[in-house]
């Protein structure tokens, strides 16, 4: 019933949760279940690939259900996260397997800079 519960969380998100995200929102549902149980379920989701996680700027790692894979685009500032088809990302792919042997993964594909809207009322004059 857990991992059910864990999958329903995952289906249902608008976004990327975080596992502490996840647990609330499960333990909301099922108050029994611990977060350890939690936890090793995402591991077993993201073993079976049904689920991949990231790493989006400096929080903790979130979770989505795999599909298309896509990249992420983090605000150091606001802290919204877009993302982006990896096609974004073909030309370094292959760059870095030509010159490093490094092939990317491009599930957890993460850039942080400053969104539009940032950058926007950085530069707008106040008053």
């Amino acid at each position: 019933m857990a991992k059910r519960t864990v999958a329903q969380v995952l289906a249902e998100a608008t976004g990327h949760l975080s596992a502490d995200a996840i647990t609330g929102a499960v333990q909301e549902r099922q108050p029994d279940v611990s977060p350890s149980t939690i936890y090793r379920i995402l591991e077993e989701f993201e073993e079976l690939g049904i689920i991949v996680h990231a790493h989006l700027g400096q929080g903790a790692a979130v979770f989505h259900l795999a599909g298309a894979v896509h990249g992420h685009l983090t605000c150091e500032i606001c802290k919204r996260t877009f993302e982006i088809p990896s096609t974004y990302f073909d030309d370094l792919s292959r760059d870095l397997l030509e010159s490093y042997g490094f092939e990317l993964d491009r599930h957890h594909v993460a850039l942080s800079g400053t969104c539009a809207r940032c950058r926007a009322l950085e530069s707008a004059p106040s008053g």
